[in-house]
């Protein structure tokens, strides 16, 4: 059985290695069109927010000859691990009640993907979330089912309320108003998508969640189709801001879907924040921006607000863009 699949294997291996100059001949393409289709995308990484030394670690792990899918997990990792980024990780300003949940989602090029919700006390959650992916049969798992899945295969056991944190809700509890803010210090979920020298496209979202939450809030980020959202054969996008939004209008599959019907990044970022706008009278009080990657390497980014800004790595460097913003300042 295994050798007969084998031969068929080999088989469609040869149709697919002649089938693309074939096709090329008989429909007339010179040498320069058929390179121009089988060359491969080159490199590039594409993050929300201004958060250079996560975009610096997944380049090099592209560079190093990796995956994609590598690249966007540790390139998310250097913010989960960062104490003063408070929106990520440990560190992360916690719910209500003083305790910090993590959410976090991953996808890789064939479309599998994990997710943990509700997770306690482990600072990668993205990494829990890949474990999911890889070794069972699920795609999310939440709250203590997360937690003990993950010490199953050795995540550690970390406090993550951080004393800077745990002051700062020990001084909102004194009013206990609940309010989201706009780029709170311009900053937010960290969400990441990656082409590698093969052509294939990942991406990583994780974030501590709204700052004082009820305790078990869940918002868009781990959520596949919502706050991150790949296919291969197109492109992914990804989501910052007030994630119930994102989730109303399934943001980042919408994009993706966009993009398939032939709109750039750009346009497909736009026309998905409009039509939060235009399903939320009461848009200028909250935050939610795009980011997005086609295939070609192209890439965009669209928010409600301004303040929101995403990274990029490539060979043709490393830059900050200002997002295009519904609400001009």
């Amino acid at each position: 059985m295994q050798r007969r699949k084998f031969l068929k294997n080999s088989t469609l291996g040869t149709a697919g290695i002649l089938s693309t100059p074939l096709i090329a001949a008989q429909a007339g393409l010179n040498s320069e069109s058929l390179n121009s289709l089988t060359r491969a995308t080159k490199p590039i990484v594409l993050a929300t927010w201004d958060v250079a030394n996560a975009t610096s670690r997944a380049w090099e792990v592209l560079k190093e000859g990796a995956t994609s899918l590598d690249a966007v997990e540790q390139g998310v990792m250097v913010e989960e691990a960062d104490e003063n980024n408070q929106t990520v990780g440990k560190g992360g300003r916690p719910d209500r009640d003083g305790q910090v949940t993590l959410d976090a989602c991953i996808m890789d090029k064939d479309g599998n993907c994990g997710s943990v919700v509700y997770l306690r006390n482990i600072v990668h959650a993205v990494s829990v979330a890949r474990k999911v992916m890889e070794e069972t049969p699920h795609v999310m798992l939440a709250g203590d089912g997360a937690e003990k899945f993950a010490y199953e295969h050795g995540f550690p056991k970390e406090d993550l309320l951080t004393a800077r944190s745990r002051q700062e809700w020990e001084e909102w509890k004194k009013t206990s108003q609940y309010k989201p803010i706009i780029n709170i210090e311009n900053h937010d979920t960290i969400g990441m998508l990656a082409i590698d020298s093969k052509g294939d496209i990942s991406g990583a979202c994780t974030t501590s969640g709204m700052a004082y939450k009820i305790a078990g809030r869940v918002g868009d980020s781990p959520i596949i189709g919502a706050g991150l959202f790949v296919d291969n054969e197109v492109g992914g996008a990804t989501a910052t801001g007030v994630g119930e939004e994102v989730v109303r209008t399934v943001g980042s599959f919408l994009i993706v879907e966009l993009m398939r019907q032939g709109k750039s990044p750009q346009e497909a970022c736009e026309i998905a924040v409009k039509r939060i706008v235009a399903k939320n009278p009461g848009y200028r009080d909250f935050q939610v921006g795009f980011i997005a990657l086609n295939k070609k390497g192209e890439t965009g980014g669209y928010c409600i607000q301004p303040g929101f800004s995403y990274r990029t790595y490539s060979e043709e460097g490393h830059s900050l863009t200002p997002a295009g913003s519904y609400i001009n300042q």
